[in-house]
Formats: C-alpha cells, sequence, structure tokens
C-alpha cells in the first residue's frame, strides 16, 4: 500500500539495524569516497595557482566558474529528470532554503577555501578542514538539541592541540601569509559544518538527489553574478575567459572529481548515517591529501607535520566516538 508524505515524515526512525547493513555500509563507503574526493580538491587548485605563461594567478572566482561551468549541466539534467518523477513536489519554500543552503556551501564556503589556498599548503588547508566534525557536534549542541560532554571537549582540545604542534614545529606551515589563509580555511570549514546540519532535515524531506541539484543551482547563481560583475569591472567576459588549456583541464578534474561525484555520493551518505557518521569519515581526507601533496605538488612533511596531524585525526576520531549527542528527531 502506498504512503503519501505526511504519513512517511510522521513515521518513526528506523535504527541502522532496522534499515539493514546494506544501507549502512553504502552510506560509509560513499561517505569515504567522497572524503577521498573532496580531499583531491586542493592539490588540483594548487596545481591551477602555479605560475602559468600568459597569466600571473588565476583568480579564485575563475576557477571556481570553471568549476560550475562544467558541472552545472549535469545538475540541470539530473534536476529535470528527478523533478518529473516526482509526485509530491517540494514547496516554493524548501526550493528557496535549499537554494540558500547551496550558496552557503557551494558558493561562500568554496570561495573562502580556494581564496585560503593561495596563501597556505594543501595539506595544512585539509588538515584545518578536517576539524569541521567538531564544528557539527558544538553546532548541533547550539542549535539542533545535542549535548557537549566533558569527554568530547577534552578530545577537541586534543585534535586542536595537534594544529598547535603543526604550526609551532611543522614545514607545512611555510606560507605567504599563514594566518589570514588559516582564518579563512577554519571558517570555511564552520560554515560546511553549519551546511552538513541543515542539509540532513532537507534530505530527509526531498531526497538527496532532488537537494543537491537545488543546491547547486543556488550555488551557480551565486557563483555566476560574482564572475560577471568581476569580469566587467576588470577586462571584460572575453578576456577572463583567455585562459591556459591546463586551466580549463583542472577546472573539469575538479568539476567532475571534486564536485560531482563526491557531492551525491555525500549526500546519499547523510541521508544513510547522519551527519556526524559522515564527518567521522573524513579522517581519510589529511592522509589522501597528505601523499598527493608530496607527490605531485612537492610540499614538504616533516617530523612535527607527522606528530601534529596523527594527534588531531586522534583527537577528531576521539571526539566522535565518545560523543552522546542526542540525534535528531526528523
Amino acid at each position: 500500500m502506498k504512503t503519501n508524505l505526511r504519513e512517511t515524515m510522521s513515521a518513526p526512525v528506523l535504527s541502522d539495524a532496522e534499515q539493514g547493513e546494506g544501507a549502512v555500509w553504502v552510506g560509509i563507503v560513499l561517505g569515504t569516497i567522497a572524503a577521498v574526493l573532496y580531499s583531491l580538491k586542493a592539490v588540483f587548485v594548487k596545481l591551477a595557482y602555479l605560475p602559468t605563461e600568459g597569466i600571473e594567478q588565476v583568480p579564485p572566482i575563475t576557477l571556481m566558474m570553471l568549476r560550475l561551468g562544467f558541472s552545472f549541466p549535469v545538475y540541470l539534467a539530473i534536476l529535470w529528470w528527478v523533478w518529473r518523477r516526482t509526485v509530491i513536489k517540494p514547496t516554493g519554500q524548501q526550493i528557496g532554503l535549499a537554494m540558500l543552503a547551496g550558496v552557503l556551501a557551494y558558493y561562500l564556503c568554496t570561495l573562502l577555501d580556494f581564496t585560503g589556498l593561495q596563501y597556505i599548503t594543501a595539506q595544512l588547508e585539509r588538515l584545518l578542514l578536517f576539524t569541521y566534525p567538531a564544528f557539527v557536534i558544538l553546532f548541533g549542541a547550539l542549535f539542533f538539541g545535542g549535548r557537549l560532554t566533558g569527554s568530547g571537549i577534552a578530545a577537541v582540545a586534543l585534535a586542536y592541540s595537534g594544529l598547535a604542534v603543526v604550526f609551532l614545529g611543522g614545514d607545512i606551515t611555510e606560507s605567504s601569509n599563514l594566518w589570514l589563509g588559516s582564518g579563512l580555511v577554519l571558517a570555511c570549514a564552520m560554515l560546511f559544518a553549519l551546511f552538513q546540519l541543515i542539509a540532513k532535515s532537507f534530505i530527509d524531506r526531498i531526497g538527496s538527489s532532488l537537494f543537491t541539484c537545488l543546491a547547486m543551482l543556488g550555488a551557480a547563481t551565486a557563483i555566476f553574478l560574482h564572475f560577471t560583475i568581476a569580469a566587467l569591472t576588470t577586462d571584460g567576459i572575453v578576456a577572463a575567459f583567455d585562459l591556459p588549456p591546463r586551466i580549463y583541464a583542472l577546472g573539469l578534474t575538479i568539476a567532475v572529481f571534486s564536485t560531482l561525484l563526491p557531492s551525491f555520493f555525500m549526500n546519499i551518505a547523510i541521508g544513510r548515517i547522519g551527519a556526524q557518521k559522515v564527518a567521522m569519515l573524513g579522517m581519510f581526507g589529511p592522509l589522501a591529501t597528505i601523499i598527493a601533496a608530496i607527490l605531485i605538488l612537492d610540499e614538504p612533511f616533516g617530523i612535527w607535520d607527522g606528530v601534529g596531524t596523527l594527534v588531531t585525526i586522534a583527537g577528531i576520531a576521539l571526539y566522535m566516538l565518545v560523543s552522546k549527542s542526542k540525534p535528531r528527531q526528523t
């Protein structure tokens, strides 16, 4: 017998066991892949920032424009396909709020992140972003009915002591403007944590695919407007697109492997196992970035970087394990 949306929304939330092991493992696998693919974005962006004949450095908003330019048609096609098959359409308010959530995560967070990467190494960027699970639980406690515990606070302190080790003695903090870049990336982590908590309620109500497409529609609108205004106030639209082929290739790579695939994988994972568990899977991100940055970017990595990274990863992992936050009922 078919059920309507109201009956579905009022039904009790199933436990992991009731959902079935398959659903849980799909969320874990997709969440892990998403974490790794997202982490490689920093390496691709740093490659795009390398000196190129004809331009000093591609602006962050131009990279964002290329990223969405290549990925947006796919989101539009999926949006059209999903919309046609959605029996009960989301309300205008739900559409608008989903788009605003996309502006928060895929425009503002990305702008902060890409700008910060101009000043700091890919490894430090990923390590700073890795602290966002702490903000997920902090904001969950402040705004979504969760709880903070003494053991959780101690675990976060351990994680940030690892960052302190890196900042005091590490090699990956070599930077043209360490504090500006670090501050921008940390702000990105905070806002992305807030997005994850917001996204869960939307995914429960309108589905991960529809939410992702609407979020990207909102982000694309903001990016297109920003890029157009920036181009018109400088050398014009044509000059803004006068880029070397390798920049276009990197833009395509970022669009496919660090945007399209992980955005759907992560939102599906959030829908299956929740924001906090997906956040914990992010521990694979710094490891993937370290390996790629050393092999591809030839970034330094000393013993104190290793010690600080391990302490930070251990602190965040411990925080997730000891957290007693109550899950939100949807």
